[in-house]
Protein backbone atom coordinates (compact mmCIF):
# COMPACT_ATOMS: atom_id res chain seq x y z
CA UNK A 1 0.00 0.00 0.00
CA UNK A 2 2.45 2.28 0.93
CA UNK A 3 4.71 1.56 -2.43
CA UNK A 4 1.11 2.22 -4.34
CA UNK A 5 1.17 5.89 -2.37
CA UNK A 6 4.62 6.57 -3.06
CA UNK A 7 4.29 5.64 -7.20
CA UNK A 8 1.05 8.00 -6.97
CA UNK A 9 2.23 10.95 -5.40
CA UNK A 10 5.71 10.73 -7.47
CA UNK A 11 3.28 10.68 -10.72
CA UNK A 12 1.67 13.86 -9.30
CA UNK A 13 4.71 15.41 -8.72
CA UNK A 14 6.14 14.80 -11.97
CA UNK A 15 3.20 15.78 -13.97
CA UNK A 16 3.00 19.41 -11.85
CA UNK A 17 6.88 20.08 -12.28
CA UNK A 18 6.52 19.27 -15.62
CA UNK A 19 3.35 21.81 -15.93
CA UNK A 20 4.48 24.57 -13.76
CA UNK A 21 8.30 24.25 -15.52
CA UNK A 22 6.31 24.75 -19.33
CA UNK A 23 4.51 27.52 -17.89
CA UNK A 24 7.29 29.11 -16.52
CA UNK A 25 9.23 28.56 -19.34
CA UNK A 26 6.69 30.70 -20.98
CA UNK A 27 6.84 33.59 -18.96
CA UNK A 28 10.03 34.25 -18.53
CA UNK A 29 11.12 33.44 -21.45
CA UNK A 30 9.16 36.87 -21.71
CA UNK A 31 11.25 38.67 -19.13
CA UNK A 32 14.47 37.66 -21.07
CA UNK A 33 13.37 38.69 -24.57
CA UNK A 34 12.20 42.34 -22.85
CA UNK A 35 15.53 42.89 -21.73
CA UNK A 36 17.33 41.76 -24.40
CA UNK A 37 15.14 42.13 -27.68
CA UNK A 38 11.41 43.56 -27.06
CA UNK A 39 13.29 47.26 -26.62
CA UNK A 40 14.95 47.10 -30.20
CA UNK A 41 12.02 45.30 -31.95
CA UNK A 42 9.09 46.37 -30.18
CA UNK A 43 10.14 50.04 -28.88
CA UNK A 44 12.87 50.93 -31.33
CA UNK A 45 12.20 54.83 -31.26
CA UNK A 46 13.09 54.98 -27.71
CA UNK A 47 16.71 55.43 -26.49
CA UNK A 48 18.26 52.60 -25.37
CA UNK A 49 17.13 52.51 -21.69
CA UNK A 50 14.17 54.05 -22.04
CA UNK A 51 12.83 51.41 -25.01
CA UNK A 52 14.25 48.57 -21.63
CA UNK A 53 11.86 50.25 -19.51
CA UNK A 54 8.96 50.21 -22.00
CA UNK A 55 9.59 46.50 -22.67
CA UNK A 56 9.48 46.05 -18.89
CA UNK A 57 6.39 47.52 -18.98
CA UNK A 58 4.61 44.98 -21.31
CA UNK A 59 6.33 42.70 -19.04
CA UNK A 60 4.93 44.15 -16.37
CA UNK A 61 1.03 44.31 -17.27
CA UNK A 62 1.29 40.26 -17.73
CA UNK A 63 1.35 40.52 -13.87
CA UNK A 64 -1.93 42.71 -13.98
CA UNK A 65 -3.62 39.89 -15.35
CA UNK A 66 -2.58 36.93 -13.11
CA UNK A 67 -5.10 38.29 -9.95
CA UNK A 68 -7.95 37.94 -12.34
CA UNK A 69 -6.67 34.47 -13.47
CA UNK A 70 -6.31 33.21 -10.18
CA UNK A 71 -9.90 34.65 -9.16
CA UNK A 72 -11.60 32.64 -12.00
CA UNK A 73 -9.40 29.38 -12.00
CA UNK A 74 -9.52 29.64 -8.23
CA UNK A 75 -13.33 29.62 -8.30
CA UNK A 76 -14.00 26.88 -10.77
CA UNK A 77 -11.13 24.51 -8.98
CA UNK A 78 -13.05 25.16 -6.04
CA UNK A 79 -16.49 23.96 -7.61
CA UNK A 80 -15.22 21.52 -9.96
CA UNK A 81 -11.76 20.20 -9.31
CA UNK A 82 -8.29 21.00 -9.84
CA UNK A 83 -7.20 18.70 -12.77
CA UNK A 84 -9.37 20.78 -15.53
CA UNK A 85 -8.01 23.78 -14.73
CA UNK A 86 -4.46 22.41 -14.82
CA UNK A 87 -4.97 21.63 -18.20
CA UNK A 88 -6.66 24.91 -19.19
CA UNK A 89 -3.91 27.04 -18.00
CA UNK A 90 -1.31 25.19 -19.98
CA UNK A 91 -3.33 25.54 -23.14
CA UNK A 92 -3.83 29.27 -22.98
CA UNK A 93 -0.27 29.88 -21.75
CA UNK A 94 1.52 27.63 -24.48
CA UNK A 95 -0.89 29.35 -27.30
CA UNK A 96 -0.19 32.74 -26.59
CA UNK A 97 3.45 32.04 -26.08
CA UNK A 98 3.55 30.26 -29.67
CA UNK A 99 2.01 33.16 -30.97
CA UNK A 100 4.63 35.43 -29.73
CA UNK A 101 6.59 33.41 -31.85
CA UNK A 102 4.90 34.94 -35.15
CA UNK A 103 3.94 38.66 -34.23
CA UNK A 104 5.16 41.09 -36.53
CA UNK A 105 8.01 44.04 -35.51
CA UNK A 106 7.55 47.37 -35.25
CA UNK A 107 9.24 47.78 -38.57
CA UNK A 108 6.62 46.15 -40.32
CA UNK A 109 3.13 47.46 -38.48
CA UNK A 110 3.96 50.09 -36.03
CA UNK A 111 2.65 50.84 -32.74
CA UNK A 112 0.11 47.56 -33.88
CA UNK A 113 3.18 45.51 -33.07
CA UNK A 114 3.34 46.53 -29.10
CA UNK A 115 -0.31 46.61 -29.34
CA UNK A 116 -0.14 42.65 -29.77
CA UNK A 117 2.59 41.81 -27.89
CA UNK A 118 0.79 43.49 -24.58
CA UNK A 119 -2.33 41.41 -25.65
CA UNK A 120 -0.58 37.89 -25.47
CA UNK A 121 1.26 39.22 -22.44
CA UNK A 122 -2.16 39.68 -20.86
CA UNK A 123 -3.28 36.19 -21.74
CA UNK A 124 0.03 34.76 -20.41
CA UNK A 125 -0.46 36.22 -17.29
CA UNK A 126 -4.25 35.40 -17.03
CA UNK A 127 -2.72 31.68 -17.46
CA UNK A 128 -0.13 31.93 -14.75
CA UNK A 129 -2.30 33.28 -11.96
CA UNK A 130 -4.45 30.13 -12.63
CA UNK A 131 -1.68 27.82 -12.84
CA UNK A 132 0.47 28.34 -9.83
CA UNK A 133 -2.31 27.32 -7.06
CA UNK A 134 -3.51 24.57 -9.06
CA UNK A 135 -0.10 22.81 -9.66
CA UNK A 136 0.14 23.64 -5.86
CA UNK A 137 -2.62 22.10 -4.57
CA UNK A 138 -2.90 18.86 -6.24
CA UNK A 139 0.22 18.24 -4.88
CA UNK A 140 -0.17 19.35 -1.41
CA UNK A 141 -3.73 17.36 -1.09
CA UNK A 142 -2.06 13.90 -2.66
CA UNK A 143 0.94 13.96 -0.08
CA UNK A 144 0.98 13.43 3.66
CA UNK A 145 0.93 15.66 6.03
CA UNK A 146 4.38 15.11 7.23
CA UNK A 147 6.19 15.69 4.03
CA UNK A 148 4.15 18.15 2.43
CA UNK A 149 6.71 20.80 2.75
CA UNK A 150 9.00 17.88 0.26
CA UNK A 151 6.34 17.15 -1.91
CA UNK A 152 4.66 20.62 -2.31
CA UNK A 153 7.60 22.21 -2.98
CA UNK A 154 8.70 19.99 -5.99
CA UNK A 155 6.21 22.40 -8.26
CA UNK A 156 8.33 25.36 -7.29
CA UNK A 157 11.32 23.67 -8.73
CA UNK A 158 9.26 24.75 -12.37
CA UNK A 159 10.10 28.30 -11.93
CA UNK A 160 13.93 28.04 -11.87
CA UNK A 161 13.10 24.67 -14.11
CA UNK A 162 11.66 27.11 -16.89
CA UNK A 163 14.08 29.64 -16.08
CA UNK A 164 16.78 27.62 -16.98
CA UNK A 165 14.88 26.26 -19.84
CA UNK A 166 14.51 29.64 -20.91
CA UNK A 167 17.45 31.36 -20.44
CA UNK A 168 19.41 27.82 -21.91
CA UNK A 169 17.98 28.41 -25.11
CA UNK A 170 18.49 31.98 -25.21
CA UNK A 171 22.21 31.30 -24.49
CA UNK A 172 22.54 28.84 -27.23
CA UNK A 173 21.10 31.26 -29.27
CA UNK A 174 23.08 34.11 -28.35
CA UNK A 175 26.74 31.51 -28.94
CA UNK A 176 25.92 30.23 -32.23
CA UNK A 177 24.59 33.48 -34.14
CA UNK A 178 25.37 36.70 -34.47
CA UNK A 179 23.71 39.64 -32.84
CA UNK A 180 22.02 40.67 -36.46
CA UNK A 181 20.47 37.35 -37.33
CA UNK A 182 19.45 36.70 -33.08
CA UNK A 183 17.40 40.13 -33.73
CA UNK A 184 16.40 39.16 -37.10
CA UNK A 185 15.17 35.72 -36.62
CA UNK A 186 16.79 33.37 -33.93
CA UNK A 187 14.66 34.90 -30.63
CA UNK A 188 11.70 33.57 -32.74
CA UNK A 189 12.77 30.16 -32.47
CA UNK A 190 12.45 29.96 -28.38
CA UNK A 191 8.94 30.78 -28.53
CA UNK A 192 7.94 28.75 -31.10
CA UNK A 193 9.56 25.72 -29.11
CA UNK A 194 6.54 25.87 -26.61
CA UNK A 195 4.67 24.74 -29.15
CA UNK A 196 5.99 21.12 -28.58
CA UNK A 197 6.90 21.36 -24.78
CA UNK A 198 2.61 22.01 -24.31
CA UNK A 199 2.13 18.71 -26.30
CA UNK A 200 4.13 16.76 -23.67
CA UNK A 201 2.84 18.63 -20.54
CA UNK A 202 -0.73 17.70 -21.62
CA UNK A 203 0.04 14.01 -22.37
CA UNK A 204 1.87 13.76 -18.64
CA UNK A 205 -1.05 16.38 -16.99
CA UNK A 206 -4.09 14.32 -18.75
CA UNK A 207 -2.68 11.01 -17.11
CA UNK A 208 -2.97 12.50 -12.92
CA UNK A 209 -5.99 11.79 -10.78
CA UNK A 210 -7.89 14.29 -9.21
CA UNK A 211 -7.27 15.75 -5.63
CA UNK A 212 -8.58 12.72 -3.40
CA UNK A 213 -8.84 15.90 -0.48
CA UNK A 214 -11.01 18.20 -2.68
CA UNK A 215 -12.86 15.11 -3.47
CA UNK A 216 -13.56 14.08 -0.36
CA UNK A 217 -14.95 17.37 0.63
CA UNK A 218 -16.84 17.17 -2.15
CA UNK A 219 -19.05 14.13 -1.32
CA UNK A 220 -19.31 15.56 2.44
CA UNK A 221 -20.94 18.71 0.86
CA UNK A 222 -23.33 17.01 -1.27
CA UNK A 223 -24.36 14.59 1.54
CA UNK A 224 -25.17 17.27 3.88
CA UNK A 225 -26.58 19.35 0.44
CA UNK A 226 -24.61 22.16 1.97
CA UNK A 227 -25.27 25.37 0.39
CA UNK A 228 -22.68 26.77 -2.01
CA UNK A 229 -21.21 29.98 -1.15
CA UNK A 230 -18.83 32.04 -4.06
CA UNK A 231 -15.62 31.43 -3.01
CA UNK A 232 -14.02 34.91 -3.38
CA UNK A 233 -17.01 35.86 -1.18
CA UNK A 234 -16.00 33.38 1.36
CA UNK A 235 -12.45 33.78 1.26
CA UNK A 236 -12.70 37.99 1.98
CA UNK A 237 -15.25 37.35 4.64
CA UNK A 238 -13.77 35.00 7.18
CA UNK A 239 -9.90 34.07 5.59
CA UNK A 240 -8.93 37.53 4.97
CA UNK A 241 -6.01 37.49 7.52
CA UNK A 242 -4.85 34.46 5.68
CA UNK A 243 -4.57 36.43 2.43
CA UNK A 244 -2.67 38.88 4.29
CA UNK A 245 0.00 36.80 5.31
CA UNK A 246 0.52 35.11 2.15
CA UNK A 247 0.57 38.65 -0.47
CA UNK A 248 2.86 40.16 2.61
CA UNK A 249 4.80 36.51 2.83
CA UNK A 250 5.56 36.80 -1.15
CA UNK A 251 6.78 40.32 -1.17
CA UNK A 252 10.33 39.90 -0.62
CA UNK A 253 10.51 36.45 -2.82
CA UNK A 254 9.41 38.10 -5.40
CA UNK A 255 10.76 41.29 -5.46
CA UNK A 256 14.46 39.60 -4.88
CA UNK A 257 13.73 37.06 -7.54
CA UNK A 258 13.33 39.46 -10.46
CA UNK A 259 16.06 41.78 -9.26
CA UNK A 260 18.57 38.39 -9.26
CA UNK A 261 17.05 36.97 -12.42
CA UNK A 262 16.02 40.06 -14.58
CA UNK A 263 17.04 43.05 -13.77
CA UNK A 264 20.59 41.58 -13.88
CA UNK A 265 20.56 41.25 -17.56
CA UNK A 266 19.82 45.20 -18.00
CA UNK A 267 22.65 45.68 -14.96
CA UNK A 268 25.09 43.82 -16.49
CA UNK A 269 24.52 44.76 -20.40
CA UNK A 270 23.75 48.69 -19.77
CA UNK A 271 25.90 49.83 -16.94
CA UNK A 272 28.55 47.65 -16.78
CA UNK A 273 29.08 46.80 -20.37
CA UNK A 274 29.46 43.29 -20.77
CA UNK A 275 28.47 40.89 -22.85
CA UNK A 276 24.68 39.54 -22.86
CA UNK A 277 25.93 36.01 -22.16
CA UNK A 278 27.56 37.01 -18.74
CA UNK A 279 24.36 37.87 -17.18
CA UNK A 280 22.45 34.80 -18.73
CA UNK A 281 25.34 32.21 -17.49
CA UNK A 282 25.04 33.69 -14.47
CA UNK A 283 21.31 32.82 -14.28
CA UNK A 284 21.42 30.07 -16.28
CA UNK A 285 24.24 27.97 -13.31
CA UNK A 286 22.25 29.91 -10.66
CA UNK A 287 19.21 28.45 -11.50
CA UNK A 288 20.28 24.85 -11.81
CA UNK A 289 21.32 25.43 -7.99
CA UNK A 290 18.40 26.68 -7.02
CA UNK A 291 16.27 23.81 -8.85
CA UNK A 292 17.95 21.85 -6.66
CA UNK A 293 17.70 23.95 -3.39
CA UNK A 294 13.89 24.11 -3.29
CA UNK A 295 12.85 20.62 -2.19
CA UNK A 296 15.92 20.78 0.21
CA UNK A 297 14.37 24.16 2.04
CA UNK A 298 10.70 22.19 1.72
CA UNK A 299 11.75 19.06 3.59
CA UNK A 300 13.84 21.33 6.40
CA UNK A 301 10.26 22.97 6.76
CA UNK A 302 8.75 19.73 7.36
CA UNK A 303 11.25 19.01 10.19
CA UNK A 304 12.12 22.73 12.18
CA UNK A 305 9.15 24.22 10.89
CA UNK A 306 7.86 26.37 8.24
CA UNK A 307 8.57 30.11 9.66
CA UNK A 308 11.81 29.38 10.67
CA UNK A 309 12.78 28.42 7.33
CA UNK A 310 11.20 31.60 5.93
CA UNK A 311 11.99 33.84 8.08
CA UNK A 312 15.83 33.12 7.26
CA UNK A 313 15.65 33.20 3.70
CA UNK A 314 13.99 36.53 4.52
CA UNK A 315 16.71 38.03 6.70
CA UNK A 316 19.61 36.54 4.36
CA UNK A 317 18.49 38.29 1.43
CA UNK A 318 18.00 41.77 3.17
CA UNK A 319 21.61 41.85 3.50
CA UNK A 320 22.36 39.84 0.19
CA UNK A 321 20.22 42.84 -1.77
CA UNK A 322 23.66 44.89 -0.74
CA UNK A 323 26.25 42.50 -1.37
CA UNK A 324 24.66 41.60 -4.67
CA UNK A 325 25.49 44.45 -6.45
CA UNK A 326 28.81 45.25 -5.20
CA UNK A 327 30.01 41.72 -6.67
CA UNK A 328 28.43 42.65 -9.98
CA UNK A 329 30.30 46.06 -10.26
CA UNK A 330 34.19 43.72 -9.92
CA UNK A 331 33.03 42.72 -13.69
CA UNK A 332 34.55 39.30 -13.23
CA UNK A 333 32.70 36.51 -14.82
CA UNK A 334 33.40 34.15 -11.80
CA UNK A 335 32.21 36.46 -9.31
CA UNK A 336 28.78 37.77 -10.85
CA UNK A 337 27.83 34.19 -11.73
CA UNK A 338 28.80 33.37 -7.55
CA UNK A 339 26.78 36.42 -6.41
CA UNK A 340 23.58 35.25 -8.31
CA UNK A 341 23.64 31.93 -7.38
CA UNK A 342 24.29 32.75 -3.56
CA UNK A 343 21.10 34.79 -4.37
CA UNK A 344 19.18 32.45 -5.53
CA UNK A 345 20.24 29.61 -3.16
CA UNK A 346 18.77 32.48 -0.30
CA UNK A 347 15.96 33.27 -2.25
CA UNK A 348 15.22 29.12 -2.00
CA UNK A 349 14.29 29.36 1.76
CA UNK A 350 11.53 31.35 1.02
CA UNK A 351 10.23 30.10 -2.25
CA UNK A 352 11.06 26.13 -0.94
CA UNK A 353 8.32 25.92 1.92
CA UNK A 354 5.88 28.65 0.48
CA UNK A 355 3.78 26.21 -1.38
CA UNK A 356 2.79 23.99 1.85
CA UNK A 357 2.98 27.13 4.10
CA UNK A 358 0.05 28.95 2.02
CA UNK A 359 -2.00 25.93 1.07
CA UNK A 360 -2.27 25.30 4.73
CA UNK A 361 -3.73 28.54 5.21
CA UNK A 362 -7.22 27.71 3.83
CA UNK A 363 -9.96 25.03 4.03
CA UNK A 364 -10.13 22.91 1.31
CA UNK A 365 -14.12 24.17 -0.36
CA UNK A 366 -11.95 27.77 -0.71
CA UNK A 367 -8.18 26.93 -0.97
CA UNK A 368 -7.46 27.13 -4.93
CA UNK A 369 -9.45 30.36 -4.62
CA UNK A 370 -7.33 31.88 -1.61
CA UNK A 371 -3.91 30.59 -2.32
CA UNK A 372 -4.42 32.39 -5.62
CA UNK A 373 -6.12 35.36 -4.68
CA UNK A 374 -2.76 36.06 -2.37
CA UNK A 375 -0.31 35.30 -4.24
CA UNK A 376 -1.00 36.97 -7.37
CA UNK A 377 -2.19 40.14 -6.05
CA UNK A 378 1.52 39.97 -4.17
CA UNK A 379 2.71 39.41 -7.90
CA UNK A 380 1.29 43.42 -9.05
CA UNK A 381 2.89 44.69 -6.04
CA UNK A 382 5.93 42.85 -6.40
CA UNK A 383 7.28 40.87 -8.98
CA UNK A 384 5.33 43.12 -11.94
CA UNK A 385 6.89 46.48 -10.31
CA UNK A 386 10.27 44.69 -9.49
CA UNK A 387 12.26 45.22 -12.90
CA UNK A 388 10.74 48.43 -14.00
CA UNK A 389 11.26 50.47 -10.45
CA UNK A 390 14.44 48.50 -10.11
CA UNK A 391 15.02 50.30 -13.50
CA UNK A 392 13.47 53.45 -12.36
CA UNK A 393 15.64 53.61 -9.46
CA UNK A 394 18.90 53.22 -11.38
CA UNK A 395 17.70 55.41 -13.77
CA UNK A 396 16.95 58.66 -11.26
CA UNK A 397 20.12 58.09 -8.70
CA UNK A 398 22.43 56.65 -11.38
CA UNK A 399 23.45 53.71 -8.07
CA UNK A 400 22.54 50.07 -7.35
CA UNK A 401 22.26 51.39 -3.69
CA UNK A 402 18.59 52.70 -4.05
CA UNK A 403 17.69 49.36 -5.44
CA UNK A 404 18.94 47.55 -2.66
CA UNK A 405 16.72 49.60 -0.14
CA UNK A 406 14.35 48.71 -2.16
CA UNK A 407 14.81 45.08 -1.54
CA UNK A 408 15.58 45.35 1.88
CA UNK A 409 12.39 47.34 2.29
CA UNK A 410 10.49 44.47 0.84
CA UNK A 411 12.06 42.14 3.09
CA UNK A 412 11.07 43.74 6.20
CA UNK A 413 7.30 43.93 5.24
CA UNK A 414 7.44 40.05 4.56
CA UNK A 415 9.69 39.82 7.73
CA UNK A 416 6.38 41.06 9.81
CA UNK A 417 3.65 38.93 7.57
CA UNK A 418 5.87 35.53 8.44
CA UNK A 419 6.17 36.31 11.78
CA UNK A 420 2.34 37.07 12.70
CA UNK A 421 1.91 34.15 10.77
CA UNK A 422 1.15 31.03 12.66
CA UNK A 423 3.16 28.05 11.97
CA UNK A 424 1.53 25.15 10.08
CA UNK A 425 4.29 22.30 9.04
CA UNK A 426 2.06 19.13 10.01
CA UNK A 427 -1.27 19.93 10.12
CA UNK A 428 -3.99 18.58 8.02
CA UNK A 429 -5.46 19.67 5.02
CA UNK A 430 -8.95 18.32 5.75
CA UNK A 431 -11.65 20.60 6.72
CA UNK A 432 -12.48 18.54 9.88
CA UNK A 433 -8.94 19.42 11.65
CA UNK A 434 -9.00 22.48 12.99
CA UNK A 435 -5.48 23.47 12.42
CA UNK A 436 -5.75 23.40 8.91
CA UNK A 437 -7.71 27.18 9.46
CA UNK A 438 -4.40 28.75 10.43
CA UNK A 439 -4.43 32.18 10.89
CA UNK A 440 -2.36 35.27 11.85
CA UNK A 441 -2.10 35.09 15.51
CA UNK A 442 -4.05 38.04 17.39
Amino acid sequence: MASNQNRSIARVVGASLIGTTIEWYDFFLYGSAAALVFNHLFFPQADPLTGTLLAFTTYAIGFLARPLGGLVFGHFGDRIGRKKLLVLSLLLMGGSTCAMGLLPTYAAVGVVAPLLLTLLRLVQGFALGGEWGGAVLIVSEHGDDRRRGLWASWPQCGAPGGNLLATAVLAVLAATQSDEAFLAWGWRVPFLLSGALVVIGLWIRLAVSESPVFLAAQAKAEQREETKTVPVVAVFRSHWRQVLVTIGSRMAENVSYYVLTAFILVYVTGPLGLPKSVGLNAVLIGSLLHFAAIPLWGALSDRIGRKPVYLFGTVAMAAWGFAFFALLDSKSVVVITVATTVGLLLHGAMYGPQAAFFAEQFPTRVRYTGLSIGGQLSSIAAGALAPIVAVALLQGFGSTVAVSVYVLTMCAITLVAVVLAKETAGSSLHDEAPEARAAVTR
